[in-house]
């Protein structure tokens, strides 16, 4: 493992609505010193943009059902929209960025996701990372900024979880890097009472998680973004920290995911 620090990090689609948000944000990303990964999400922007498109957003527990026309629309908001408005906003911070999705030199490779008791439709779970593309961007002293989209063998562009892509790829670059990962999003980290922002769990290791997923502490939405966390640790990257749009501040309160 190299002696770089290389920081991934994801920043959730309701903070990126909000210009005040997302520009604070970017401004403490900016100060991060060292190569970094920005991952990007957007639901609720694909959700709006198909409803002035006429397009119905098909949910089931809280999951998107991806079919044709809503993966034109998250082609169009993630690939699109999104992502060069944040490469412009980085543009602009004399930050030298590149927007990418999954086809883009390969780089995540995904299978679409098998038909169990609900089929998906155009959704993907990531097969193979391509870490030497990313690295040979980060070298270039580039930004690389990942859109929730990743690509089959065969050309095929899919909606892929985009704490996965940031799971993923801190996985994969962690045989080059000490790899650290964030996420970012509207909670100030894991909370033991989820109507009590300053109930935050300030250190989570995998014993403590059991405990809290079997007295139903943590359930819903945070058990996906969990299973990410102590999968990218179990795989190799050193530390993962979960927390708000403060959250590359310093002394700012965020949970630290160990093992």
């Amino acid at each position: 493992m190299g002696n770089k620090i290389l920081k991934v990090v994801k920043i959730g689609g309701k903070l990126i609505e909000n210009p005040v948000f997302l520009n604070s944000f970017l401004e403490d990303f900016v100060e991060m010193r060292g190569p970094k990964i920005l991952v990007h999400g957007g639901g609720n922007k694909a959700t709006a943009v198909a409803g002035k498109l006429g397009f119905e957003t098909k949910m089931i527990d809280g999951r998107r059902i991806t079919d044709k026309d809503s993966m034109e629309v998250i082609t169009m908001v993630y690939g699109g929209l999104i992502n060069k408005s944040i490469v412009a906003k980085l543009q602009s911070k004399k930050q030298n960025a590149i927007g990418l999705c999954g086809a883009d030199g390969n780089v995540l490779i995904s299978k679409r996701r098998e038909v169990k008791e609900i089929d998906y439709g155009f959704v993907g779970d990531i097969e193979k990372v391509n870490s030497g593309f990313i690295e040979s961007i980060l070298n270039q002293n580039m930004i690389p900024v990942f859109s929730a989209i990743s690509c089959t063998e065969d050309g095929v562009l899919l909606n892929t979880n985009g704490d996965s892509v940031a799971s993923e790829i801190a996985i994969a670059m962690s045989k080059s890097f000490e790899t650290q990962l964030y996420y970012c999003s509207e909670k100030k980290g894991v909370l033991t009472d989820m109507e009590n922002d300053r109930s935050v769990i300030s250190e989570l290791n995998s014993t403590y998680y059991k405990e809290l997923v079997e007295t139903k502490v943590i359930k819903d939405g945070m058990l996906p973004k969990l299973h990410n966390c102590f999968e990218a640790i179990n795989k190799g990257v050193a530390t993962v920290f979960l927390g708000d749009s403060e959250l590359l501040k310093k002394n700012a309160i965020h949970t630290k995911i160990v093992k």
